[in-house]
């Protein structure tokens, strides 16, 4: 119970810390990349697959960032919500989009430059 409540908390700080952060002109917000990998947790946190609604979050989140701008707004909110997971397993955040099917032009790790994306 006391682990549950600090996975909430640490993922509701996480969320705040995203949205104000601040983003480039694009239409996606660091609040609905961290929904739509929400329930990706377990998988980040270790789990051994990412579930299905993991991946249609993935999915989802890939589609709506389709433009250069978008792109560099949900890099910097992944790479932001990695460094503040102390659970994260860095493997699994690599692995996260290939795992669902998913081509992405970065990779999700604390060391990616987002300013260097390209739709």
């Amino acid at each position: 119970m006391a682990t549950s409540v600090k996975f909430s908390c640490m993922v509701v700080a996480i969320c705040m810390a995203l949205v104000a952060a601040p983003m480039a002109e694009a239409a996606i917000s660091c609040g609905s990349v961290i929904g739509a990998l929400t329930p990706c947790m377990p998988y980040l946190t270790g789990g051994p697959a990412p579930s299905p609604q993991c991946c249609a979050g993935v999915k989802n989140l890939n589609a709506a960032a389709s433009t250069t701008p978008d792109r560099k707004t949900a890099c910097g909110c992944l790479k932001n919500a990695a460094g503040s997971m102390p659970n994260l397993n860095a493997g699994n955040a690599a692995a996260l989009p290939g795992k669902c099917g998913v081509n992405i032009p970065y990779k999700i790790s604390t060391s990616t430059n987002c300013n260097t994306i390209k739709a």
